[in-house]
């Protein structure tokens, strides 16, 4: 990477006006800090890349989201027939886990995730593949930063759509009732599931991204919305042992979310 390219392409997204203070990466709290400005990189030259193209078009691109398409998804059923896109959001969280800390070489116990939803069904329908580069970069930038600004760093500060929470061991919840959408709220089950691509980025502390899910909704979900998938996951991955953690181990993680109905 050369960092008078990444340069260029970050004065391309702020150049034009003041922006409010955002979040930082601290590479020093980072397991691979080649790998997150490469990320980095990846997303501000697309970006710029998109930008030239926006100077020469002669109309504005219209966000209609059913005509969006979900990544190739090997090894997950494909959403069910009728189904159309309702919304897309980008998840930035952790994944929970336990650890049995008398017991140092048993595997931590997954116990569910939290995570705030950003709006992105407009990048959704019209730069597919600058959306499948979102998590690997915002993954990185630093966790309390993005929660108490409510910022996902330098992506023009994307609205926030809901949140992601468990509210029992089995059941994945999404509340995307917020004071400026009504999309709905939908616990859900998992049907499916499938590793993430061997390229899937690392969240900061170095693991490995999460599975890529398909879930169902389950009856009182409300909006219309029938399956979830979350899919280009980020980090998030557990340890493989208990051995050095703690009882409750937060691992940083970041994916997009398809909401079906």
């Amino acid at each position: 990477m050369r960092p008078s390219t990444f340069l260029v392409s970050s004065l391309a997204i702020f150049g034009a006006h003041a922006a409010p203070a955002l979040p930082k990466i601290d590479l020093k709290d980072v397991a691979d800090p080649a790998a997150a400005l490469d990320a980095l990189s990846t997303y501000f030259n697309l970006i710029a890349s998109k930008v030239q193209t926006s100077k020469v078009r002669p109309v504005a691109p219209i966000c209609d989201l059913s005509k969006a398409q979900m990544p190739a998804m090997a090894g997950l059923p494909p959403p069910s027939a009728g189904l159309i896109p309702h919304h897309v959001a980008v998840g930035r969280g952790t994944q929970n886990y336990t650890c049995d800390t008398s017991n140092p070489s048993s595997a931590p116990v997954a116990v569910g995730a939290l995570a705030t939803l950003y709006n992105v069904s407009c990048i959704a329908a019209t730069n597919q593949d600058l959306l499948e580069k979102v998590p690997a970069m915002v993954v990185n930038f630093d966790y309390d930063a993005v929660t108490s600004t409510g910022s996902l760093g330098p992506m023009a500060l994307p609205p926030i759509s809901g949140h992601h929470f468990f509210v029992d061991s089995t059941t994945p919840f999404f509340n995307l009732d917020t004071p400026t959408l009504d999309i709905g709220t939908v616990p859900t089950s998992k049907n499916n599931s499938a590793p993430a691509p061997p390229t899937a980025a690392k969240g900061p502390s170095g693991s490995s991204a999460v599975v890529w899910l398909k879930l169902l909704a389950k009856d009182g979900a409300t909006g219309g919305i029938k399956e979830v998938y979350r899919v280009d996951t980020a980090g998030g991955s557990a340890p493989a042992t208990c051995q050095g953690q703690p009882a409750n181990i937060q691992v940083q993680y970041s994916a997009v979310y398809w909401f079906w109905g």
